[in-house]
């Protein structure tokens, strides 16, 4: 039975390599419905970073960039893939535009850091933390400009409420990603 459970559907690790992108863009899709509206804040949490950082990991700097900019170029086109079934340019230009692309800056330093070697977990934890803040910098600037605030009203608006559940979502990146690498790579690598 192992024998069978270890046999690889799909040889070709390039196929294997798009199905893993295509996989991360719904998944980061997706995850855009899990969201809890916070009443001080124009910015909900959602699950979004969590696959955000798990594309960049688990597909590196190139193909998680790649997933992250086509979430984006997907939701431009109009297809309903942002938080609140959002989507083309004005949605980008609203309060949450700037953690959009900072998905893909947050993706592209994840997988710059996570290179596939062995590194033990609190490492992990602090490369992946490292691209969640890029992504909350990210959001918190364009809020800043979007709305017109100072910068201490944003970081409280934009930054400040989602330290604690994104250092649990990062807390909980680290641990899949330990736990998975090893297998990931030898499927898409």
């Amino acid at each position: 039975m192992e024998i069978i459970i270890k046999k690889e559907l799909i040889s070709d690790k390039r196929i294997c390599r798009y199905l893993a992108v295509g996989v991360f863009i719904i998944l980061t899709a997706l995850s855009a419905f899990v969201r809890l509206p916070l009443p001080f804040t124009p910015v909900p949490l959602t699950l979004q970073t969590f696959f955000v950082l798990l594309s960049g990991a688990f597909l590196g700097r190139k193909l998680g960039t790649i997933t992250q900019s086509t979430y984006m170029l997907l939701g431009l086109s109009g297809q309903q893939i942002f938080t609140g079934l959002g989507s083309g340019s004005l949605y980008l230009l609203g309060s949450t535009g700037g953690y959009i692309v900072g998905f893909i800056l947050a993706s592209f330093l994840a997988g710059s850091l996570l290179t596939g070697k062995k590194e033990g977990l609190f490492t992990v934890f602090l490369k992946l933390l490292s691209a969640d803040f890029i992504i909350l910098f990210s959001g918190m600037l364009w809020l800043k400009i979007s709305l017109f605030l100072p910068l201490s009203k944003a970081f409280l608006l934009g930054f400040l409420p989602f330290v604690f559940g994104d250092i649990l979502k990062v807390a909980l990146a680290t641990l899949v990603y330990h736990k998975m690498r090893a297998r990931v790579k030898t499927i898409l690598y």
